[in-house]
């Protein structure tokens, strides 16, 4: 299937959103476990985690940790396409009233966190003030949150004012002083209050991976060293870690009754035979979760091969035509039992300019237009061939498939690839080689060297050469600086970088939070680009608060245009993302825009299949 087919086929079944398994033979070998073994699902990250304090991480595989350990007041159905919300932690959906200004919440009583000493050996009950004081530490200064810009954006009455006076005093935050908006009314019912109106603040609220609950004892024992200590209200629990090499998560023990349910669609074959095989199950199905850190992609792919890991996150795109020739499972692997999921992700690839570098960042004409050149130079075809293996589809905007406010009609400059208007940019706005030694310089004569963070992995290493390869044809020379992706993304968050290429998933249905990627009060967190401009800003905050329709699609239609004309990112693509998984996984469906699934797999030995 070519990349084109494969997301005409995604936007036509958008009802279902998500790709039926291939099939596969009947399971002839692979690794197992005795029946009466602990169930372990074991697979591998790609990238290393940065912290498991949700309310420091901004990166998915962190995240998709915190997301089984910690829970917000509501979640997914794990099998309803399109997506649907539903209660977690809250006994049922929230109360809304004037005018999705205030949002009232009942939690589910006997819900607990999970034993830990800061407990000093008492059972420690989810009461509707821990949700309080998760929300006021994300607004505490000295946390530093990536994340308070969406709290913020949604602006609880009151508790930006504090935040505000904690830094203007230079004094702590006041976690006891009363916020109007954020209310503990009793032991389990909250009231949020909200300055203006939010129709999808339900969606933050079911973000559990960053704005989980968590204990304000277990914050006060571990003090800076909380992202090593998650202690949540969720079906796992942190039982080891060796930072950036191995992550142990274990059932845990305390977590309620729950039990297997889900929506899926009358005509979706998969999804009911998983609610009919699981209904009732008492979650999670699972005993332990091991997940190694490995980067490069032929030990991953190896490790899934022979047998060291039951499920392979996301298939090396460098593998893809061994795995899935012409879009189907090779018929070796087939044999083997292996079975595969292929979709196109609510994702994007980006290429980040930092826009406070004195290079390439700045609003003038001639800034600008460097940018703009830049991303006309990139060669997107041969990049998708070369180091996606077509594994990608073209993309208009930062506004991903599957979300309000994509547009599959929509074409922009983000997609063409045209050198010879690339070069006419840097001409026209004075980036010539005035010493004649091939490169070309800035307009004020000083040398010009394009600097991009790059990570040392495999795939990494062939996007910089194909980096090479498309500022070499433009005349623009490039240098490379190599970390780790943790710190990399530390250094960007920090404005200390010129150009980083990163990946952005949906975190949930509304497409508004791409464009938090672009919105001033989000840099240091989503903001990577450190962009800021008013206008932008101003129909940010209106998409905010519109309702959904013509008015609303209006207004992204103009966010989007914004962004390709100042050019902060360049998008490259949404990703055709394939998972691969040995016959013994059961229940497994890629989530769109939550992290949390593990609780509703199960590991089945191959003679009970």
């Amino acid at each position: 299937m070519s990349p084109a087919r494969a997301f005409a086929c995604a936007l036509a079944c958008a009802a279902a959103l998500m790709a039926a398994p291939v099939p596969a033979a009947a399971p002839a070998s692979g690794p197992s476990a005795a029946a009466s073994a602990p169930k372990v699902l074991r697979y591998a990250f790609r990238v290393a985690e940065t912290s498991f304090d949700p309310a420091a991480v901004v990166d998915l595989y962190s995240r998709v940790v915190t997301g089984h350990i910690f829970e917000g007041l509501y979640g997914y159905d794990p099998l309803a396409r399109p997506a649907l919300i539903r209660p977690l932690t809250a006994a049922a959906m929230p109360e809304i009233t004037d005018d999705y200004r205030v949002f009232t919440i009942r939690l589910r009583p006997g819900t607990f966190f999970a034993d830990d000493p800061a407990f000093h050996g008492k059972r420690r009950e989810l009461t509707a003030a821990d949700y309080v004081y998760t929300l006021k530490r994300i607004a505490d200064p000295a946390v530093r949150s990536p994340n308070w810009g969406l709290i913020e954006q949604n602006a609880i009455v009151g508790l930006a004012q504090q935040r505000q006076r904690a830094i203007d005093g230079h004094r702590p935050f006041d976690y006891d002083a009363p916020v109007a908006g954020l209310q503990a009314i009793d032991r389990y019912t909250l009231r949020i209050e909200l300055e203006h109106p939010s129709p999808r603040f339900v969606e933050v609220l079911a973000m559990g991976d960053i704005y989980g609950a968590v204990a304000r004892e277990v914050v006060e024992a571990y003090g800076r060293e909380i992202g090593a200590h998650p202690v949540g209200t969720g079906p796992f629990r942190l039982a080891q870690w060796r930072r950036a090499s191995l992550i142990v998560l274990e059932r845990n023990p305390g977590f309620r009754a729950v039990t297997y349910d889900a929506s899926p669609a009358p005509d979706d074959a998969e999804g009911r035979a998983l609610l009919a095989r699981f209904k009732g199950r008492r979650l999670p199905m699972i005993d332990r979760v091991e997940i190694s850190v490995i980067e490069q992609d032929q030990p991953r792919w190896l490790a899934f091969l022979n047998g060291d890991a039951d499920f392979l996150e996301r298939l090396p795109e460098a593998f893809s035509d061994v795995a899935m020739p012409g879009g189907r499972l090779a018929p070796n692997l087939a044999k083997k039992g292996i079975r595969a999921w292929r979709q196109v992700m609510p994702d994007e690839l980006l290429t980040v300019f930092n826009m406070e570098d004195p290079v390439v960042g700045g609003y003038d004409a001639a800034h600008v237009a460097l940018r703009r050149a830049i991303g006309l130079g990139i060669d997107l075809q041969r990049e998708a061939r070369l180091a996606r293996h077509g594994q990608v589809i073209p993309a208009q905007s930062q506004v991903v498939p599957y979300t309000t406010g994509f547009d599959p009609k929509f074409r922009s400059e983000m997609s063409e690839f045209d050198r010879a208007r690339a070069r006419a940019l840097l001409d026209l706005y004075g980036y010539v080689d005035r010493n004649h030694d091939g490169w070309r310089e800035q307009p004020d004569g000083s040398p010009l060297t394009i600097v991009i963070a790059a990570q040392s992995d495999q795939a990494s290493h062939l996007l910089g050469e194909l980096w090479q390869h498309n500022l070499a044809a433009l005349g623009l020379r490039c240098s490379f600086t190599i970390a780790q992706w943790p710190e990399n993304l530390k250094a960007v968050r920090a404005g200390k970088f010129m150009i980083w290429d990163v990946a952005n998933q949906a975190t949930q249905p509304d497409g508004l939070f791409a464009l938090a990627y672009l919105y001033s009060p989000e840099v240091g967190g989503f903001n990577l680009a450190r962009f800021r401009s008013p206008a932008f800003d101003a129909l940010y905050r209106r998409l905010a608060s519109e309702p959904d329709g013509p008015a609303r699609d209006a207004d992204f239609l103009a966010a989007k245009r914004l962004s390709v004309a100042w050019m902060p990112y360049k998008v490259h693509g949404h990703r055709i993302v394939t998972d691969l998984a040995w016959p013994q996984l059961v229940g497994f469906r890629r989530p769109l825009f939550w992290q949390d699934w593990w609780e509703y797999v199960d590991i089945v030995p191959p003679a009970h299949h």
